[in-house]
């Protein structure tokens, strides 16, 4: 007898869109940002997207890594090179009609964002091509890349070993990663390269910090492919407690708590680039609250536009990142020249007009995707799942449902 399909699972795609346009709104140069950015506290688009796509991955390969690892490798080796390829293509808007409009125009919002590349185009193509030189909004598929391609390994091991060392590793890695692994690797890549590229242009992210996301993202959708509760019933005084948490992250982001109990404060315990350790508190914290409560909260998000963005979620990625070109486009300033504050922004008619402008792009971009991929499998056999960050699976059928069961009871053991 087959063991039952994944069901499919919307509104997981509807919080993958979600996270998109809490994303876009955050990139955008408007006023708006100021409101969307880590408003619940020290908790950002950035680590639900990055938790929610591995947890679809997890969800979708770990059965498969079961019965084929070797395939498991291939596919998302292959989504991988994909994925890369669609950076290849945004390096590319960026050093030729973003650069050359930033040169042409001396628009400074541009120009800061390319300054290294518009100092020394030949190491920074060389160091973009090698996941080196990361600038600023194009940093983040560089950071999928090599999540993905770690990934089977990860999985191959989880089913082997089980979760616990994974686990372990992963936070010992982060932990190192508060005390300048970073540095340490970054130093010795520049010696091995001889590609003379500083620290703070290789990217935001930490990636011995946020590979910690990732890797409980797949723990959990591990967990889930097998029909394991994620979290174990949150008892009413655990919920309580994190409610406070998140109460008091609230407060301290808006600066409702004095001066020793600030943002700057605390410094790099908040960090996002490195998930500081007060962060990794006010993450768990919320993410419990939102556990607790998501019954109500999946009524909220599973609707539209939501659900559609999240299916075509890496072509509306790299859209946003267009219109954030745009927006940045329009900003006043110029190179050299001293002006205050609000030029920045858009306020007011010119920004409502970007942002209606950029989601009209975005949702017509992501039913265009959605409509392809309908028409494509229209007349032809059901392809295997895809890892579309991630699509919705369709799955062939498994092997015999006790056999299964009895093996993944190891591959989700934590």
């Amino acid at each position: 007898m087959p063991a039952s399909k994944l069901e499919r699972r919307p509104e997981l795609d509807a919080l993958r869109g979600l996270f998109l346009v809490w994303m876009t709104l955050t990139h955008l140069p408007t006023h708006f940002s100021d409101f969307v950015d880590n408003p619940f506290g020290f908790v950002s688009s950035a680590e639900g997207f990055v938790l929610i796509s591995a947890l679809l991955v997890g969800r979708l390969m770990i059965r498969e890594t079961l019965e084929d690892a070797e395939g498991v490798r291939v596919r998302l080796w292959k989504r991988t090179l994909k994925v890369y390829g669609y950076h290849l293509v945004m390096l590319g808007f960026a050093f030729t009609i973003a650069a050359a409009f930033a040169l042409h125009t001396h628009k400074a919002a541009i120009s800061n964002l390319l300054d290294f590349y518009l100092a020394h185009p030949i190491v920074a193509a060389v160091g973009s091509v090698l996941l080196l030189y990361c600038p600023p909004l194009l940093d983040i598929l560089p950071m999928y890349v090599t999540f993905l391609f770690f990934t089977p390994l990860l999985l191959k091991a989880a089913v082997r070993f089980g979760w616990k060392r994974i686990l372990l590793a992963s936070g010992s890695l982060w932990l190192l990663a508060q005390f300048g692994l970073r540095d340490l690797v970054h130093n010795w890549i520049v010696h091995f390269t001889h590609l003379q590229i500083p620290l703070q242009e290789t990217g935001a992210f930490n990636l011995f910090a946020w590979q910690a996301v990732w890797i409980v993202g797949l723990w959990l959708g591990a967990r889930s492919a097998f029909h394991q509760p994620i979290l174990r019933k949150v008892p009413g005084w655990v919920a309580a407690l994190c409610c406070l948490a998140c109460l008091f992250f609230f407060a301290v982001r808006w600066n409702w708590l004095g001066p020793h109990l600030s943002q700057q404060a605390l410094g790099m315990l908040l960090d996002k680039w490195q998930i500081g350790s007060l962060r990794v508190v006010n993450l768990v914290s919320f993410s419990v609250v939102l556990y607790w409560l998501r019954k109500y909260l999946m009524r909220l998000v599973s609707i539209e536009p939501f659900i559609t963005l999240g299916k075509a979620s890496l072509h509306v990625f790299c859209a946003h990142i267009v219109f954030v070109f745009i927006g940045l486009a329009f900003l006043v300033r110029d190179v050299g020249q001293d002006v205050p504050g609000p030029s920045e922004q858009l306020h007011g008619p010119a920004a409502a007009l970007l942002i209606v402008v950029t989601f009209i792009g975005l949702i017509a971009v992501a039913i265009h995707e959605v409509r392809k991929r309908r028409s494509a499998r229209n007349g032809s056999p059901p392809p295997p799942p895809s890892t579309d960050l991630m699509e919705p699976p369709v799955h062939n059928p498994q092997p015999e449902q006790g056999k299964l069961r009895h093996a993944g009871s190891a591959a989700v053991e934590a």
